[in-house]
């Protein structure tokens, strides 16, 4: 799970439907690239005519081009994409290079640099045909060999890749990783040199979808061994993807230009795409406004009063923002008790007054965008599982007291991480729960980097948390609190919900799977350790003259597709 601080992956080929997560689309655009553009092809009065002719046509030409502006925000933490698993470096990685499978406008995992794909009747061995037309940005042949590389160097425990988890469910990725085994023992080999193949531990309905994910890139072998740099410069840089990487300045821009290497160069209807860094929503948001940005992210003081305007798009985000009760501390360890302030809350009110930013109120621990197998939404066939209902709120609280032989509640401390944000919220859950329950709550704020700490050691009664999907499957989330996971924090243990999530990540019925996921989803409400409260989201403005940008409710902004007009 990625962490996420104000805000926050479906497909497969075995799969008929999946939905797809990440992280938020980045924007912007070069001041220096602008003004290069602007002044373009202007002549002196010294120039000769033949001179001014020239300057002219190559303004002509540079006119016809299509460029993209868009902003980056910070420096990429890695090009390496073993290392840079993070949304600035996400959605530029996700356009300089490609993997076996990508998603497509529908976020469903299809064929990419593979034009094959291959799944034993055992749903252990899946063998991947690469394209013959699949090259590297310089020219070579993408090959098998490069894929086996390029997962080596995730799981090598000297890459200490942030991803390499991902990897586990792959016959000998685990012990690889963690120094316990050798790279020998990890099943991914070149049958050909254009022959990929996977031996997984068990059956995994979301394999495809997971390796969307750029951790699971290729590597151009050859370039890699003659130097072990070569994602750290635009002229070392070497991608197999949509664009190629032309230029770079160090945290100040960098440049794509359109593959036309790339085995689907005709999809690609942009010519270059120039990215800023500009690290203030509210510089970005102004040039935006003086047409220097294509795109612009929402600052949050100017929200509410964008919500309407025509240039804004919002789109679902996999993941959710909640809150979690430790079941271990009173009056918590009462079901009832839980289930009477998650009754108390009222979602809807929370996004309209409170967060205004567009968000939906959470009805279930799984949000929007995920999709059956009988194509509809996983959250419309599970339904409404939680929300407002004082009467009812009152009732649980009356019931879970007697049960405890409680005459007066025990006192409940509300704890949340330094944030204006979480603030509002966690004071508006305050007033609530005094108006609905007659129980005084006491807040608690304290430092983010403690407050992670603290929460994972149980300290808290009740606490704030978010979640954000690393790969687009509704097991994702439901298996953060099986007995044990480190994401659990709420220190609740439930034999019947630890056996659903195992038997979920063994069945191969797509039909079947979907029904058991839903029921976890039930029964993890049912319980109430945690209490959702909305949905996350994606808010951007964009020009009209622009279309095509993909920002897939899991993962990356996709710009295969984009066009300007």
């Amino acid at each position: 799970m990625k962490v996420h601080s104000h805000i926050q992956y479906k497909g497969g080929i075995g799969m008929k439907r999946w939905l797809s997560l990440f992280v938020v689309a980045l924007f912007v655009l070069v001041l220096s690239a602008c003004t290069a553009t602007k002044d373009a092809g202007k002549t002196t009065n010294t120039e000769k005519e033949g001179d001014k002719e020239e300057a002219q046509t190559d303004t002509e030409t540079e006119s016809t081009e299509k460029v993209l502006y868009l902003n980056n925000g910070t420096e990429p933490t890695s090009f390496d994409p073993s290392v840079g698993f993070d949304a600035v470096s996400w959605n530029s990685l996700n356009n300089l290079m490609e993997g076996l499978v990508r998603l497509s406008k529908d976020h469903i995992a299809e064929p990419a640099t593979a034009e094959k794909v291959d799944v034993s009747e055992d749903g252990l061995t899946y063998t991947f045909t690469i394209r013959d037309n699949a090259k590297w940005s310089n020219g070579d042949p993408v090959l098998a060999s490069d894929f086996v590389f390029g997962w080596l160097h995730m799981l090598n425990p000297e890459t200490a890749s942030p991803a390499s988890f991902l990897a586990y469910f792959i016959e000998g990725a685990e012990g690889y990783n963690s120094g316990t085994g050798e790279a020998d023992a990890v099943a991914i080999k070149a049958l050909e040199d254009k022959v990929f193949e996977v031996k997984l531990n068990t059956p995994t309905e979301a394999f495809l979808n997971i390796i969307t994910n750029p951790s699971f890139f290729p590597v151009n072998e050859k370039v890699a061994t003659e130097n072990p740099k070569w994602f750290t410069e635009a002229d070392s840089f070497v991608g197999n993807g949509p664009f190629k990487l032309a230029a770079w300045e160090h945290d100040v821009s960098f440049t794509f230009e359109k593959n036309e290497n790339y085995w689907d160069a005709d999809a690609v209807k942009l010519d270059k795409v120039e990215w800023a860094m500009i690290n203030d929503s509210n510089t970005e948001y102004q040039m935006y406004q003086t047409g220097e940005l294509d795109t612009s992210g929402v600052p949050s003081e100017l929200a509410e009063g964008l919500m309407n305007d025509p240039e804004l798009k919002n789109e679902d985000q996999a993941g959710l923002y909640f809150y979690r009760f430790n079941v271990s501390m009173e009056p918590f360890t009462n079901k009832k008790i839980r289930q009477a302030f998650a009754y108390a809350v009222n979602q809807q009110e929370m996004v309209d007054y409170v967060t205004k930013n567009g968000e939906k109120p959470a009805e279930g621990f799984i949000p929007y965008g995920f999709i059956g197998p009988d194509g509809k939404e996983f959250r419309e066939t599970a339904g409404k599982l939680v929300g407002f209902d004082a009467d009812k709120a009152k009732a649980l609280l009356a019931e879970g007291m007697a049960e405890e032989g409680y005459d007066k509640l025990p006192e409940v401390a509300l704890t949340y991480s330094t944030s204006d944000s979480h603030k509002k919220i966690a004071e508006a859950l305050q007033s609530k729960f005094k108006d609905v329950l007659g129980v005084d709550v006491t807040l608690q704020n304290v430092e983010a980097s403690v407050f992670a700490s603290e929460q994972k050691e149980f300290k808290y009664q009740l606490s704030r948390s978010s979640f954000l999907f690393d790969y687009a499957d509704p097991v994702n989330a439901l298996e953060s609190f099986i007995t044990g996971s480190s994401m659990n924090r709420t220190t609740w243990s439930n034999a019947e919900f630890d056996k659903l999530i195992a038997d979920i990540k063994n069945e191969t019925d797509e039909s079947k799977r979907w029904a058991m996921l839903i029921e976890a989803d039930a029964l993890l409400m049912e319980e109430m350790p945690i209490f959702p409260l909305y949905y996350y989201n994606q808010v951007t403005l964009e020009k009209p003259s622009v279309s095509g940008i993909l920002r897939h409710p899991v993962g990356y902004m996709d710009l295969k597709w984009a066009d300007k007009n």
